[in-house]
């Protein structure tokens, strides 16, 4: 139940990047014992990036549960990466997993290529992963660091984005995750934080661009979340205390995501489009 979900302090915790759910305390819900599914894409082939942990963990989930085969994109935790292998093939539903870096793009068109030849299509296709790091000034920020955060977030978005469309029917779903950094950033985020502004307007132009196809696109922007970039990106003060500053007053779980990313990719959401979905715990998103 979303009342019995731990709220802070957490207990401190810092972890090298990009972060272990194993290691995380307390341990985030995805999903597994308490999401039910109803069938509400079943038949779908839905690519996932950043499908190993975190939210890209608990879409996964859901989605084998709704009754669709899914590709996993990750870059390099193989042992989460085969734990969601194994809860999407629990469900009876076709699962692939693929390692590498999305900020190549010969690898994201690699991605997308494995989907069609081994799932037979992509109905869904979910940008999610993310790189994310904090510094108090502008001057600690690397130009590598910028230029990974953006490649990462946003250069693979478009593209995975350019390599699917082309196998998508009328009825598809483009679907990416942006955040409330989006429209209020966070200073210590500042990289992060742009490219997620990047995204929501990605989307927004996608949206328009792709109608005439029959393919939506759309966003969902989570607020404080609970996933491994907390604990191996942030001030350990700030994980002890995250989620506080929300009217629920505790950091969301990946699980309470996952019915955003099911209603987007529905095909019953046929006139939802060119829009965001925020995921705050009380807090106002315009």
């Amino acid at each position: 139940m979303a009342s019995e979900y731990p709220k802070p302090p957490y207990p401190s915790q810092k972890q090298p990047m990009p972060g272990s759910t194993q290691k995380m305390d307390p341990r985030p819900d995805h999903g597994e014992t308490s999401y039910r599914g109803s069938g509400r894409l079943q038949g779908k082939k839905a690519v996932i990036t950043g499908g190993d942990s975190g939210i890209g963990r608990a879409v996964a989930i859901a989605y084998a549960r709704e009754g669709a085969d899914v590709l996993i994109a990750y870059l390099s935790e193989r042992e989460g990466a085969q734990e969601v292998k194994a809860l999407i093939e629990k469900e009876g539903r076709k699962a692939v997993s693929v390692a590498g870096d999305l900020r190549n793009p010969d690898h994201c068109r690699s991605v997308i290529q494995r989907a069609v030849d081994e799932l037979g299509g992509i109905d869904i296709l979910v940008n999610n992963a993310a790189h994310q790091a904090s510094f108090k000034d502008i001057g600690d920020i690397t130009d590598q660091e910028w230029q990974m955060t953006f490649e990462t977030n946003i250069h693979a978005m478009f593209y995975l984005t350019k390599a699917a469309v082309p196998h998508m029917k009328a009825g598809s779903a483009i679907i990416n995750t942006a955040s409330v950094n989006s429209d209020m950033p966070n200073p210590i985020l500042l990289a992060y934080a742009t490219t997620k502004g990047a995204i929501q307007n990605f989307t927004g132009g996608l949206a328009q661009m792709l109608a005439e196809k029959g393919i939506r696109a759309n966003a969902v922007a989570p607020g404080p979340i609970w996933t491994p970039l907390i604990p191996s990106t942030m001030p350990e003060d700030a994980v002890k205390n995250f989620g506080k500053q929300v009217p629920m007053k505790r950091a969301g779980q990946p699980a309470e995501l996952a019915t955003a990313y099911v209603m987007l990719a529905d095909p019953l959401s046929s006139y939802t489009s060119g829009t965001t979905i925020a995921v705050t715990g009380g807090k106002p998103f315009i």
